[in-house]
């Protein structure tokens, strides 16, 4: 099991791993490409690999003092398996080797997994975004210290 950061060879994967998992929110095979090409100079994508074969992809965009976690996912056959974990952390030593002094994200409010994961990982909810979703679902704003000026106590 290894994260790396992910190339346009990865794409054909990265498209799975966002239509299984996000479904209708998930990003287009374009958007997709334009990211792993590597030309958003502030987009980062990161992928888990288990035995050669991708099974997770993170996105992470540095803008400044804010590191925001755009996309995790990992393919249902390898959750709990420790991937997103994998794939989180070497989202935020990305994250500390930027400016950045906290990562926020956005997860549905309903996913109450998701919210579980990341409360274990030092998130904490700073705020909620009604109908975020396609589907009307709402999104908790959530935010994690970097170790750095923010701390636990710094605004959105």
């Amino acid at each position: 099991m290894s994260v790396r950061a992910a190339t346009i060879a990865d794409l054909d994967a990265v498209v799975a791993l966002e239509v299984e998992n996000l479904g209708a929110d998930a990003w287009s095979e374009n958007l997709l490409a334009e990211g792993l090409s590597g030309t958003l100079p502030t987009v980062h994508y990161l992928v888990a690999e288990d035995d050669g074969t991708v099974v997770g992809h993170a996105v992470v965009s540095l803008a400044g003092e804010i590191a925001e976690l755009q996309r995790i996912a990992v393919t249902p056959e390898q959750r709990r398996a420790g991937h997103a974990s994998d794939l989180l952390e070497a989202a935020h030593a990305l994250a500390r080797t930027s400016r950045a002094d906290r990562m926020l994200l956005e997860v549905r409010a309903d996913n109450a997994g998701a919210l579980a994961f990341y409360g274990n990982q030092d998130f904490i909810e700073v705020d909620r975004r009604p109908k975020y979703y396609r589907d009307g679902a709402a999104a908790v704003v959530m935010r994690r210290s970097l170790g750095r000026g923010c701390g636990g106590s710094c605004r959105v």
